[in-house]
């Protein structure tokens, strides 16, 4: 009987241990992928360049030179109005386009993230400014943005307040309107994002779920590397906004604006991606509102693929990864 008893046991558990095995899913081979994207992406520097030289004291001038209304024709506009760091933003105004300074005014481009942004190889949609200095002082003098109308002003506006004589006495600089936009960018560059696709390359299989690492290596095998490399995953070339086929909206001809060159007509740099769950709308113009959405669109133009649902939701779960540790605090569906 006893030996009846057991040989059941053993046939029961045998039973299981099979539908076990026939139901479980093989594991994600999250080191295998973390390898590969080591060869496509590489860790945020902690370091920006040009900073070399920034002191406390500048990068405390240039944070309030750019939280500064001042700086606008109104006194209502800062570079905080468009490039929001207020918590738990991501450094835009989450707006298809901006509003500007003069009434009835609105940009023309999607206002980009301001974080990371020196790390990229030019500023702006198209390229016109090389640094992150040559960018700020855009803006300050551009009549649909913050619309001062000369330099002398912004410098005037700033001259008169004597906590910025003090502030630019300490750091051994005269109020110049070359110097503001050095301070601002000053403080830009301290603006470095951590987020836990770094801790993935760094070793730790486990700061990613097993979809997220799906969503990583369907991102890299579908051709999406073809733009978004390197530690910004974009932001170091530039593409055509329409590669495969026509971009929807086909007014805004991108680089050649700046250079008159045929071969760079609707030319833009390519965004970078990360806190890309949180800089919506999305791309030059801002008329993708969904992440996902928007992913999809860039497979057919870009890339003349058609993904899937449950690839771009996927894709999506990755990239909400590149979210800055402390914002998806402060966002935790993303």
């Amino acid at each position: 009987m006893k030996s009846r008893l057991f040989t059941l046991f053993i046939l029961v558990l045998t039973t299981i241990i099979i539908i076990s095995c026939g139901d479980s899913k093989p594991k994600v081979d999250k080191m295998a992928i973390a390898q590969k994207a080591k060869s496509v992406f590489s860790i945020l520097p902690k370091i920006m360049p040009g900073s070399e030289n920034d002191t406390p004291e500048l990068i405390e001038l240039g944070k309030k030179l750019y939280f500064d209304n001042r700086l606008s024709v109104n006194n209502e506009q800062s570079c905080n109005t468009c490039h929001l760091l207020d918590e738990g933003i991501a450094g835009v105004d989450n707006l298809p386009t901006s509003p500007g300074a003069k009434k009835g005014t609105i940009g023309t481009r999607n206002s980009p993230t301001v974080l990371n942004a020196g790390f990229q190889f030019v500023q702006f949609w198209d390229g016109r400014a090389a640094d992150l200095k040559e960018q700020a002082m855009g803006p300050i003098l551009n009549p649909i943005e913050m619309g001062i109308p000369d330099s002398n002003v912004a410098v005037k506006k700033i001259g008169a307040v004597d906590e910025y004589k003090e502030m630019f006495e300490k750091v051994n600089m005269k109020i110049t309107y070359s110097n503001i936009a050095e301070a601002i960018a000053a403080f830009e560059r301290t603006l470095i994002t951590i987020d836990r696709f770094d801790m993935f390359l760094k070793g730790n299989p486990k700061a990613l779920t097993e979809e997220e690492v799906l969503g990583l290596d369907l991102f890299m095998e579908k051709g999406c590397i073809t733009c978004h490399i390197g530690p910004l995953l974009g932001g170091n070339i530039y593409q055509k906004a329409g590669l495969i086929k026509p971009y929807p909206d086909t007014t805004d001809t991108g680089r050649f604006e700046v250079t008159g060159k045929e071969s760079d007509k609707f030319m833009f740099k390519v965004p970078m991606l990360r806190n890309v769950a949180l800089t919506g709308p999305y791309f030059h113009d801002g008329k993708t509102s969904d992440l996902k959405k928007a992913i999809i669109l860039m497979a057919d133009i870009q890339l003349g693929k058609t993904f899937t649902d449950d690839e771009a939701d996927k894709i999506v779960k990755f990239l909400e990864s590149l979210t800055d540790i402390n914002l998806a605090k402060l966002n935790p569906k993303k």
